[in-house]
C-alpha cells in the first residue's frame, strides 16, 4: 500500500568525499543500512581519495541555507550530525538555522584533519565551531588531536581523555565522546555526559582500512538518537556498527580505504 512505511530520518551536514569513503557519502550509506531514512546537506566539494584530499570547494553560504531551509520546512529530522565545515559563515549559517528550527539530537563531529593528514577547517572556524555549535548539540565526537585543540591541554594517557572531554563537556554544557584510536586506547573510546565517565571498549580490529572511521561513527550515533536511544545506548550500538564494518576487511584503494558500510547485506 503506498505511503504505508513510515522512517526516522537522520540529516548530515557535511563535505561530499568523491571517493565515497567519508563524509556525506559514507554518512548516507550509514544511516541507511542503520535503518533511517538520511539527507544531505552538502557544505563542499572535496576531490580526493585514499590517498589524500586534493582539492576543496566551498558552498556559498546562501545556497548552504537553502539547503537546509528546504529539509527542514518539509522532511523535519529526527536527528542532526554535522561534520566537515570549514569556515566561519558557514557554521554561523547552520548554528543559526538549527537553532531557528529547534532542531534536536545534534550530533557534532569537529572534523579539523583527514586521516591523511590534511587539514580541512579554518583555524578561526575552530573558534566558531565552539561558540556556536557546542552549546547545542547533544554529544561532540572530537578524536585525540582534535580533542586536544578543543581542551587546550596534551592527551597522553586514558587519565587524559577522561580529563579532556570533562573538561570540553563543563565548558560547552553538552556530552563529550572523546574517540582513542591515536595511539591512546586504540579502540576505546570516553563518554562524558551529565557528569558521568563511561568508556565504550571494543576488541582492535587489525584493519588498516579506516578512511571515513569517524564520519560513519557520528553518523550511526545521529541515526540511533533518530531511532530514539539515549546517548550511551546510540553510542554503544554506533561502535559495534563501526566493529562490523571493519571486521568485513573490504579493501579498496591505494592508501587508507573505506568500510564496508554495508557489512549486514554482503
Amino acid at each position: 500500500m503506498a505511503g504505508s512505511i513510515k522512517m526516522k530520518t537522520a540529516l548530515t551536514i557535511a563535505g561530499s568525499d568523491s571517493s565515497g569513503g567519508a563524509g556525506i557519502q559514507a554518512d548516507i550509506k550509514t544511516m541507511t543500512c542503520i535503518g533511517v531514512y538520511a539527507m544531505s546537506t552538502i557544505t563542499a566539494l572535496t576531490a580526493q581519495n585514499t590517498l589524500g584530499v586534493q582539492g576543496i570547494f566551498e558552498c556559498s553560504k546562501e545556497f548552504l541555507k537553502q539547503q537546509l531551509d528546504c529539509i527542514f520546512t518539509d522532511i523535519f529530522p529526527n536527528a542532526v550530525k554535522t561534520g566537515m565545515v570549514a569556515n566561519v559563515e558557514l557554521i554561523k549559517v547552520i548554528a543559526e538555522t538549527l537553532r531557528f528550527y529547534e532542531a534536536k539530537n545534534i550530533v557534532v563531529d569537529p572534523v579539523m584533519v583527514s586521516t591523511s593528514g590534511s587539514r580541512l577547517i579554518e583555524t578561526k572556524a575552530v573558534d566558531t565551531l565552539k561558540e556556536l555549535m557546542f552549546p547545542i548539540a547533544s554529544v561532540v565526537t572530537p578524536n585525540i588531536p582534535e580533542a586536544e585543540i578543543l581542551s587546550d591541554m596534551k592527551i597522553l594517557s586514558k587519565d587524559d581523555m577522561e580529563k579532556a572531554a570533562e573538561s570540553i563537556s563543563k565548558k560547552y554544557n553538552c556530552a563529550v565522546l572523546c574517540k582513542g584510536g591515536h595511539s591512546i586506547e586504540d579502540s576505546n573510546d570516553v563518554l562524558f555526559s551529565d557528569g558521568n565517565i563511561k568508556w565504550f571498549k571494543s576488541k582492535r580490529i587489525d584493519n588498516p582500512n579506516t578512511h571515513g572511521t569517524g564520519c560513519t561513527l557520528s553518523s550511526a550515533i545521529a541515526s540511533y538518537l533518530a531511532l530514539g536511544y539515549n546517548i550511551e545506548n546510540a553510542t554503544q550500538m554506533a561502535k559495534e556498527y563501526i566493529s562490523g564494518a571493519l571486521n568485513a576487511g573490504l579493501d579498496l584503494g591505494k592508501g587508507s580505504g573505506p568500510l564496508a558500510h554495508n557489512y549486514k547485506i554482503l
